[in-house]
C-alpha cells in the first residue's frame, strides 16, 4: 500500500509527531506509523478523533471513510459529525479554544458540560484573552419565558433555569478580564455554537431532547456564504440583541 502523504503533510502542518497523534487518539505509535507509511485506514471513530486533533477534513485524510456520507460533496466544510454530543470527543472543544488566536465565541443556554469536564476552562479563556483573542460568551437568561419553555419541551422542568444560573456563575468572573464580553439572551436556540477562528462546533437541538443527545458537527470555514458563515451569521444576530447580565430587556 502507498504511504498516506496527505496525513504526513497534515502532521507537518500541525507540528505534531506521529507519536503525539497516537497518544492523542489512544492508539499504539506503531499503529499510527502504519497509517502514514503504509496508507492503512484506521477505524472510523479513531479517524474522526485524529482529524479533529489535526484540524483537518476527514475526507481529505481518508477519503474512503467519508465516501457517500456527505450530502454536499466538495464543500469541504464538514470535518466530522457525531450522532450525539455525548459521543463527541472533549478534545474537539479543547483544540477549538486552545488554537484560536483571534476570536472565540460561545452561544448556548448553559453548556455546563464544558466546565464539568474541563475544570481549567476559565483559565484557558482568560489566557487567550490576555494574548489578544476576543472572547464572547452568550448565555440563556434564566428568567426568560423562552428558557422555561425549553425546560418544558425537554421535560427538564426548572433544571434548565438552574443550569443557566450556574453557567452565569462560571462565566461572570471572566467578564472582568480585558477582551472577554459576556451577555445573556432570550432567543430560541436551534443550535448551540462554539467558535474558534475559522473552526466551529455546532450542537444541533432536537425537539424534546436534551442537547447531549443531539448531533454535533465540526465545521471549518472554506468559502464565503457556506455552512460556517450561515451559523456565524446567526451568532452575530443573537449577539446584537443580547444584553449584559442584570440589565432589563
Amino acid at each position: 500500500m502507498a504511504p498516506n502523504e496527505r496525513l504526513r503533510s497534515a502532521l507537518l502542518s500541525a507540528g505534531i509527531s506521529v507519536r503525539q497523534l497516537a497518544e492523542a487518539v489512544g492508539v499504539d505509535p506503531k499503529t499510527a506509523e502504519r497509517w502514514v507509511n503504509t496508507g492503512r485506514t484506521p477505524h472510523p471513530g479513531i479517524a474522526h478523533r485524529a482529524a479533529t486533533v489535526l484540524q483537518e477534513d476527514l475526507a481529505n485524510l481518508w477519503p474512503a471513510i467519508e465516501q457517500g456520507r456527505r450530502r454536499h460533496q466538495g464543500s469541504g466544510e464538514l470535518i466530522a459529525a457525531y450522532p450525539t454530543r455525548a459521543s463527541a470527543p472533549l478534545d474537539m472543544w479543547r483544540t477549538l479554544f486552545e488554537r484560536a488566536e483571534q476570536h472565540i465565541g460561545v452561544l448556548v443556554y448553559a453548556a455546563n458540560f464544558l466546565h464539568e469536564s474541563w475544570p481549567n476552562l476559565k483559565e484557558v479563556l482568560t489566557s487567550k484573552a490576555r494574548e489578544g483573542c476576543r472572547v464572547r460568551i452568550l448565555l440563556g437568561d434564566a428568567d426568560s419565558p423562552v428558557i422555561r419553555g425549553r425546560g418544558a419541551e425537554e421535560r427538564f422542568g426548572h433544571g434548565i433555569e438552574s443550569r443557566c444560573r450556574v453557567a452565569l456563575m462560571h462565566y461572570r468572573p471572566l467578564a472582568e478580564s480585558s477582551n472577554v464580553e459576556l451577555r445573556v439572551h432570550d432567543t430560541t436556540l436551534y443550535n448551540s455554537l462554539f467558535l474558534g477562528d475559522n473552526h466551529m462546533i455546532v450542537n444541533a437541538h432536537v425537539f424534546g431532547m436534551n442537547a447531549y443527545g443531539a448531533p454535533v458537527y465540526h465545521l471549518r470555514r472554506m468559502r464565503e456564504e457556506g455552512l460556517f458563515d450561515t451559523y456565524a451569521t446567526s451568532f452575530e444576530a443573537v449577539w446584537e440583541q443580547a444584553r449584559l447580565p442584570g440589565k432589563e430587556a
